[in-house]
């Protein structure tokens, strides 16, 4: 299965992805493109120095999130893209993004969703003082992190604890459970029935 990702900063998501590759641990995944939409981001370096086939497309050179996203649709088609992976993509996709690709656009969230979608997720588990937070890959919908969840890892909460401290320790769980969700969707064993997925 032809996976493209997509991404806005660093890439740290994508590096996971490489070195499961690497390792032989996506099965019959492969990554066949890295978008960015931030010229010069840390992601499309990774790519580039992965031999990744990469593209740019600045969302401020569009007039609308419409023809952005068309623009989106047609090179990932271009690389024959299967599966749509959001890793620090920092853009909402519109209605006609996710009709191109359904069920196939996954995003991997530092929280345990339902709770704390949006920006700044490790910040608002600590504001509101829970014990465990996590991170989370959904499939997307038209809201903002509200799509059918597929799989979650906790990660609890330590004395002490700031924002920089819970988000390094989540990311190292984002780090394992990406990968192998890729993994399962490419080897077949996720479906969707509603919002309930389940993984074989």
């Amino acid at each position: 299965m032809n996976v493209g990702v997509l991404a806005s900063g660093g890439g740290t998501n994508l590096q996971a992805l490489i070195a499961a590759t690497a390792r032989g641990e996506l099965g019959p995944a492969r990554i066949a493109a890295v978008g960015v939409n931030v010229p010069g981001c840390g992601a499309l370096l990774r790519a580039e120095q992965a031999g990744i086939a990469t593209f740019v497309l600045d969302h401020k050179t569009f007039a609308s999130r419409e023809g952005f996203d068309a623009a989106l649709v047609e090179t990932l088609h271009e690389h024959r893209v299967e599966l749509v992976v959001l890793a620090g993509f920092m853009r909402l996709l519109t209605p006609g993004f996710l009709a191109a690709f359904p069920h196939r656009v996954v995003n991997i969230h530092p929280a345990l969703l339902p709770a704390f979608p949006g920006t700044h997720a490790q910040k608002q588990a600590l504001d509101y003082g829970v014990k465990v937070s996590g991170c989370t890959v959904h499939f997307v919908d038209s809201g903002t992190d509200t799509g059918p969840i597929i799989a979650q890892t906790a990660v609890p909460l330590l004395d002490g604890d700031d924002e920089a401290s819970l988000a390094a320790r989540i990311l190292v769980e984002e780090h394992r459970l990406l990968p192998a969700v890729v993994r399962a969707i490419a080897e077949g064993r996720v479906s969707v029935e509603g919002r309930r997925v389940t993984v074989r």
